[in-house]
C-alpha cells in the first residue's frame, strides 16, 4: 500500500499549471554567471598574465620548469630557453620550450649569469 500511496503523492495534480520554460532558464542563467565570476575569469586573467611574463623572460632570470627544474636563462629565442641548471660550477645546459616554464623566481641584472 506504501508503494501506491507513494506513487499517488508523487504525481503531478491533474490540470495543474504547466512548468514556465523561463522557471528552467533563470537558475542555469544564474548558475553560469556565479561560475563565471568565480572560476572562468580569474582563470583567464591568471592566464594572461603568465602569457606575459613568459614574454618578458630575458638571459639572467632565474625561473622554475613545470618539472620542477630550476635554472638560469643563459640563452633565448621565441620559443626556446637555455637553461643552466649545473650547481657548485658545473656547466649542465638544457633546452626548454619557452611555454613550459611555470614561474619567475628572480629576476636577472642584465643578462649576468652566476
Amino acid at each position: 500500500m506504501t508503494g501506491i500511496l507513494g506513487a499517488i503523492l508523487l504525481q503531478a495534480p491533474p490540470g495543474g499549471p504547466p512548468g514556465s520554460p523561463f522557471g528552467f532558464l533563470l537558475p542555469m542563467l544564474l548558475i553560469f554567471v556565479i561560475f563565471y565570476f568565480l572560476l572562468i575569469r580569474p582563470q583567464t586573467k591568471r592566464q594572461k598574465e603568465h602569457e606575459e611574463t613568459l614574454k618578458k623572460l630575458e638571459k639572467g632570470d632565474r625561473v622554475v620548469t613545470g618539472g620542477g627544474v630550476h635554472g638560469v636563462i643563459v640563452g633565448a629565442t621565441d620559443e626556446v630557453l637555455t637553461l643552466d641548471i649545473g650547481q657548485d660550477g658545473q656547466r649542465v645546459r638544457v633546452k626548454v620550450d619557452r611555454a613550459r616554464i611555470d614561474r619567475l623566481v628572480a629576476k636577472g641584472k642584465g643578462g649576468e649569469v652566476e
